[in-house]
C-alpha cells in the first residue's frame, strides 16, 4: 500500500514537473552557468541518467536519456527542446538504455532510441515488448535501404525495422530475452553470438554490417583492466566474422548520422583501445587497417567496458565545411573527413576534457554536448579515500552548450601509449603504426627485456599513403632502458618499430606540446572562493537529493579557525536559489553520510602519501603548507565522484582526475590544475560542479548566496578547473628519510608537470650512488633513467630537459643512509 502511495506521488510530481517545463520562456530568461542551463537537467529513477543521443531535427533539439541496464524500458524520457530552450517531456517516452540515432533520408525520419520522429515533429514509438534490448545503434539496411533500417542492442540483439510501419523483424535474439523467458543463463549468455559483452556501435557499408563491443563478462573483468576484452565484428547478411579482439566503441563513416552516401566505396571507421593505446580502424576495399594513438586519460579503461559512455566521431562543421570531431579517452581529436588506408593523414589532438560525453552535435552555431554527470549507483567506484560517502540520491545529467572553438580550448594535449608492452616480438616484425604528428615534444621509452643486445629500428610515414622511410635506430643491451627524444622539426605522420632479434620489449611513446593549456590563467571566475590561508569562509556539506526533489541539499556553516560550525540546512533549486529549510532528517543524513574523512590521505614532511585499496603506495606533490592542518582536521573534501565512474581528487592544492580502481586507480592519476583555494566540499548537480568554501568579499556570476548570507556556493563546470593554473608543487619520496640499500622509494608523481628540477643529498661521509628509475605508463615496468654519484656534503642538482615525460619516478641507494630526493614543479 505504501509503495503504491509513493508511486502515485511520484506520478503526480512528474506531471507537475512536466507542466512547469512546458511553460514557455524566452531564451534570455534562463540562468546559464559555464554553458549549462540548470532548468534543462534531466532526472530518472534509475542508477544512472546518461545522455544517449542529442540530435537537431524538425527545428528542435531532441534528447534521449538512459538508465544502466534496462532492456525493457525505464523512467527515462524523450525530450524536445525548442529554440528558446523550453523543454517538453514527450508523452510517448518509454525509456530504456538507448544510445542510437540515425536520420533515414528516404522516409524523412529521425530514429532515436525506440522512437521515429517525422520531419514535422510527430513521434511514433516501437514498444519494447516487440523490440526488446538496450538499443545501441542504427545502420542502413544492406539489401533494402529505402524501406528498412537495422537496430542493434548491447546484448547482441539485431532487428530490421520497416520505416513505414515500424514493424521489427528479429534477426538475432537479445540475450536479455532469454533471461526473461527463464532460460538457463548459460544457454544464452551475452557473447553467445559474438565475443565480448558490452555492445556499442553499428554501421553498414561495403556489403557488411559492422558491430563493436567494448566489454567482457566475469569477475576478472570487474577487477582487471588489461585482460582480453571486446570485439569488432562484421556480418554479411548470413554469417558473422570476428575482425579483431579488442575493446571497440564507435563505428561510423563520412556519412555520419545519415549513413554513407556511397556505401560500396566510402570507408567505415572504428575506434577502440586496449591496455596499451587507442585503436583506430578503417575499412576500405573490403579490408581493415589499424592505427594506434596515445591516451590522454586512463579513466575510460576497464575490461567490463562501462567507463567509456559512447565515444563518437561527429561532423560539427557546416555543409560547405565539414569538421569531424572525435572524442576518445578524454581528448578532443580532429578527424579528417577523407581518412582511409590510402590517405591516413590528419588525425590531430585538440585538447583534453573532463566531462563524460555521451553524444554531441552542432546546433544554432553552438556545440551541444550531452553528458553523464551524476549516477546514483556509482558502479563499483568505491575507495577508502571517499570515506563512507554515498552517491547522489537521484541520477541526473544535463546538456553543455559551448562555442565551436571549445574543443581547442580546454586541457593540455599531453598523451602517451605503447605499441609493445612487455611482450615477445619476433625479429623483423613491425609494430602497428603509432601517431607521430601533432605534438612538439615527442619521445619514446625503450626497454629491452630480452637476453641479448637488440637493435630497435624506427621508421616514419610522411604522406599517409603507407610509404615508409628509416628514422633512427638504437641498440639496447639486455635489461637496459633507452630514451629517444625526437627533434621537434622531424616530419612524420606515423611511426613504427622493429627489432633485429627475437626479444621481449616495451616501446612506449610520450607526447606533449609544451603549452599546458590555452585557458590557464583565466581564473577570474573563481574569485570569491576563499583562499586556503583565510581564517573564515562559508562552507557546507553537499548532497543531491532523491525522491524526485531535484534539489541540492546543503548543510551550511561557517569555517572559522579550522572549526566548522553548522548554520542551518538549505536547498539549491534550478533557479540557483539557496532556500533555508526545516528538514532535520535530511540534515542529519548529510552530516552522517557525507562527513569528510580525516584519514583519506596522509601528509608528511615529504609529500602526500596515498595507500590505495590494493595496499599500493603512491606519493603526490605538496602545495601551500596551510593545506596540511585543514586536511588533517577534515575540513577539505579530498575525493568525490562528480562525473560518472571516475573521481575528482583534490589533494593539497591540486585537482586530479582519478580513474576508478577497476581502471587502475591511482596508478593512472592525472593532475588537472593547481590552486590556493579553501574548498570545503564539492559535488555534481544538474550538470554543474558545485563547491563550498566561499569568502565574504568578492562576488561574481559564479557565486550564489542565500538571502540571510549563511549559505553560499560556487557553480561552474568541471572543465572550468583547467583555468585555475597549470599543475605545480614540490616534495619527494624522501626527506631526510631512512633509506635501505637497494630498496626503492615510494613512487612519486612526475607526469603532466612542466618545469621539473631535482635535488639529491645524503648524510654519509662517503660517496653514494643513487639510481633514478621512471615508470612512464602506470602499469608497465620500471626503467632505469640515470645513475648519479653524490659525495659527502654534496647536493646533486638536476633540471629535467624540456619534453621529458614519465608518469612516476622513484629512487634507490647503494648504501644504507638518510637521504633526500626533492623535486619542484613550476
Amino acid at each position: 500500500m505504501m509503495k503504491a502511495f509513493k508511486y502515485i506521488l511520484f506520478i503526480l510530481s512528474a506531471l507537475l514537473a512536466c507542466n512547469s517545463e512546458q511553460d514557455a520562456h524566452d531564451k534570455n530568461d534562463w540562468i546559464q552557468i559555464s554553458g549549462v542551463y540548470p532548468h534543462l537537467a534531466y532526472y530518472n529513477e534509475e542508477g544512472e541518467c546518461g545522455t544517449g543521443a542529442v540530435v537537431p531535427w524538425a527545428d528542435k533539439l531532441w534528447v534521449i536519456t538512459y538508465g544502466p541496464h534496462l532492456p525493457f524500458g525505464s523512467s527515462d524520457k524523450l525530450y524536445e527542446i525548442d529554440n528558446d530552450l523550453n523543454m517538453i517531456v514527450r508523452e510517448e517516452s518509454i525509456g530504456g538504455t538507448p544510445a542510437n540515432r540515425m536520420i533515414h533520408q528516404e522516409s524523412n525520419q529521425l530514429f532515436i532510441g525506440p522512437y521515429a520522429i517525422s520531419h514535422q515533429g510527430e513521434v511514433r514509438t516501437i514498444p519494447y515488448d516487440i523490440m526488446p534490448g538496450r538499443h545501441t545503434g542504427n545502420a542502413r539496411h544492406l539489401f533494402d535501404p529505402e524501406n528498412k533500417i537495422y537496430y542493434a542492442t548491447m546484448e547482441e540483439g539485431f532487428y530490421e525495422v520497416d520505416v513505414k510501419t515500424l514493424k521489427p523483424t528479429m534477426l538475432y535474439e537479445d540475450a536479455n530475452v532469454g533471461r526473461q523467458k527463464g532460460k538457463d543463463t548459460d544457454a544464452n549468455p551475452p557473447g553467445s553470438l559474438l565475443l565480448g559483452e558490452h555492445g556499442k556501435g553499428v554501421y553498414s557499408g561495403q556489403g557488411v554490417l559492422v558491430y563493436s563491443n567494448n566489454g567482457e563478462s566475469g569477475q576478472k573483468a570487474l577487477e582487471q583492466f588489461d585482460i582480453e576484452s571486446g570485439v569488432l565484428a562484421e556480418w554479411d547478411g548470413k554469417d558473422w566474422k570476428t575482425v579483431r579482439r579488442a575493446q571497440f566503441v564507435e563505428v561510423t563513416g563520412p556519412g555520419g548520422i545519415y549513413g554513407n552516401a556511397n556505401p560500396e566505396t566510402d570507408p567505415i571507421w572504428a575506434t577502440g583501445w586496449d591496455h596499451k593505446s587507442i585503436l583506430v580502424g578503417v575499412r576500405d576495399r573490403s579490408q581493415w587497417s589499424f592505427y594506434r594513438l596515445p591516451k590522454a586519460s586512463h579513466s575510460y579503461d576497464g575490461a567490463h567496458g562501462w567507463n567509456t559512455e559512447w565515444p563518437r566521431i561527429r561532423d560539427i562543421g557546416t555543409p560547405d565545411n565539414p569538421d569531424y570531431l572525435m572524442t576518445m579517452h578524454g581528448m578532443f581529436w580532429r578527424f579528417p573527413s577523407g581518412f582511409s588506408s590510402k590517405s591516413a593523414i590528419g588525425i590531430r589532438p585538440r585538447s583534453a576534457y573532463l566531462k563524460i560525453i555521451g553524444d554531441f552535435t552542432r546546433w544554432k552555431d553552438q556545440l551541444v554536448f550531452g553528458t553523464d554527470d551524476s549516477a546514483q549507483k556509482e558502479f563499483l567506484n568505491l575507495r577508502k579515500a571517499k570515506g563512507g560517502i554515498e552517491g547522489p540520491g537521484q541520477s541526473n545529467s544535463n546538456l553543455w552548450f559551448t562555442s565551436t572553438d571549445l574543443p581547442d580550448e580546454l586541457g593540455p594535449s599531453e598523451a602517451n601509449g605503447a605499441v609493445w608492452l612487455s611482450e615477445n616480438v619476433k625479429a623483423g616484425e613491425l609494430s602497428e603504426s603509432f601517431l607521430f604528428a601533432g605534438w612538439t615534444n615527442r619521445s619514446v621509452w625503450i626497454l629491452n627485456e630480452g637476453s641479448s643486445e637488440t637493435e630497435f629500428v624506427f621508421e616514419v610515414e610522411i604522406e599517409g599513403n603507407n610509404t615508409w622511410k628509416s628514422l633512427t635506430s638504437q641498440k639496447v643491451r639486455p635489461g637496459e632502458t633507452h630514451l629517444i627524444n625526437f627533434p621537434s622539426n622531424e616530419k612524420g605522420e606515423w611511426i613504427r618499430v622493429r627489432t633485429d632479434k627475437d626479444t621481449k620489449a616495451t616501446v612506449h611513446f610520450s607526447y606533449n606540446n609544451g603549452v599546458k593549456s590555452k585557458s590557464f590563467g583565466e581564473a577570474d571566475l573563481f574569485n570569491g572562493v576563499a583562499k586556503v590561508n583565510q581564517e573564515s569562509s562559508v562552507g557546507g556539506l553537499l548532497y543531491g537529493l532523491g525522491d524526485n526533489r531535484r534539489a541540492l541539499g546543503i548543510v551550511a556553516g561557517k569555517i572559522d579557525k579550522n572549526v566548522f560550525t553548522e548554520a542551518g540546512y538549505y536547498e539549491l533549486d534550478e533557479k540557483m536559489q539557496l532556500i533555508p529549510k526545516t528538514d532535520i532528517e535530511t540534515s542529519n543524513f548529510i552530516q552522517t553520510k557525507f562527513a569528510i574523512p580525516k584519514d583519506a590521505i596522509i601528509v608528511d614532511e615529504a609529500s602526500v602519501l596515498i595507500i590505495d585499496d590494493k595496499n599500493r603506495r603512491w606519493r603526490l606533490p605538496l602545495g601551500d603548507p596551510a593545506y596540511t592542518q585543514k586536511t588533517n582536521d577534515g575540513l577539505l573534501r579530498v575525493c568525490r565522484e562528480v562525473a560518472t565512474e571516475r573521481d575528482l581528487f583534490n589533494a593539497h592544492g591540486t585537482f586530479y582526475e582519478l580513474p576508478a580502481e577497476n581502471a587502475d586507480g591511482y596508478a593512472k592519476i592525472r593532475p588537472v590544475s593547481s590552486h590556493n583555494l579553501q574548498i570545503h566540499d564539492y559535488a555534481s548537480y544538474r550538470g554543474l560542479l558545485i563547491m563550498t568554501g566561499v569568502g565574504n568579499q568578492v562576488e561574481n556570476e559564479h557565486i550564489f548566496r542565500s538571502e540571510d548570507g549563511q549559505a553560499a556556493i560556487w557553480a561552474g563546470v568541471i572543465d572550468d578547473l583547467w583555468k585555475l593554473g597549470k599543475p605545480k608543487g614540490y616534495g619527494g619520496p624522501w626527506k631526510n628519510s631512512k633509506v635501505q640499500k637497494g630498496v626503492a622509494s615510494d613512487p612519486y608523481l612526475i607526469g603532466y608537470y612542466d618545469k621539473k628540477t631535482l635535488e639529491i643529498s645524503h648524510d654519509l661521509d662517503k660517496e653514494v650512488e643513487f639510481t633514478i628509475e621512471v615508470e612512464p605508463i602506470g602499469h608497465g615496468p620500471w626503467m632505469s633513467y640515470k645513475k648519479v654519484k653524490v659525495g659527502q656534503g654534496e647536493v646533486f642538482k638536476y633540471e629535467f630537459p624540456v619534453g621529458f615525460q614519465a608518469r612516476w619516478i622513484r629512487f634507490k641507494s647503494n648504501e644504507n643512509c638518510h637521504a633526500t630526493a626533492w623535486l619542484e614543479y613550476k
